[in-house]
């Protein structure tokens, strides 16, 4: 169910101050119970963050309940699958629907609104506008603590990949994908 008065709306340059925020917070509320603070922080400075290309691309938004952010999320038609600004090896080059998956990016949700339906609002949005787009197939890179809400949707999880941190670390991430109509709303 999805909270009362809570809207979604496409993201703009403005907000990428409040979007930073949310996604530290995110990170290290939701995700302390499966990774260390150091994988965080190093996680913080490339493998998550603001990709500002999916904001110029119209295709990052923000969930607010009551005014305040609760949630954001993109998806997207270029290659790169997840990291931020801070990673340099994102490859624009644009994706065919017919032939690639749509990429679910950049997905955090505030800790004091998980589990309350937020996620699954954001993360249905993104698949309808892919499929607007002429997309049927989605893929994302999920950290540990989404792995439930992505599942829950349908996505199938791949071989687990340890991805190298600024700080020496590594980070736990599962590949996932699914395709369209792999899961049915259920019915009342």
């Amino acid at each position: 169910m999805i909270p009362e008065g809570l809207s979604i709306r496409c993201a703009t340059l403005a907000d990428v101050p409040a979007i930073e925020s949310l996604i530290a917070t995110s990170a290290h509320g939701l995700g302390a119970r499966d990774y260390t603070r150091a994988q965080i922080e190093g996680a913080l400075r490339g493998a998550f963050g603001v990709d500002t290309q999916l904001l110029k691309d119209g295709s990052y938004f923000v969930a607010q309940l009551s005014g305040e952010l609760a949630g954001c999320v993109g998806w997207s038609f270029r290659r790169t699958l997840f990291g931020g600004d801070a990673r340099a090896d994102r490859d624009p080059q644009r994706l065919d629907p017919r032939t690639d998956a749509a990429k679910i990016r950049a997905f955090f949700v505030h800790p004091a609104h998980a589990r309350r339906g937020i996620g699954a609002a954001l993360l249905e949005r993104c698949e309808a506008e892919a499929r607007a787009h002429g997309f049927r197939r989605f893929e994302l890179m999920a950290t540990l603590p989404g792995v439930r809400l992505y599942a829950a949707r349908g996505y199938l999880p791949g071989e687990p990949i340890h991805w190298p941190l600024p700080n020496g670390l590594t980070i736990e991430f599962v590949p996932m994908s699914k395709e369209d109509g792999g899961w049915q709303k259920p019915t009342p």
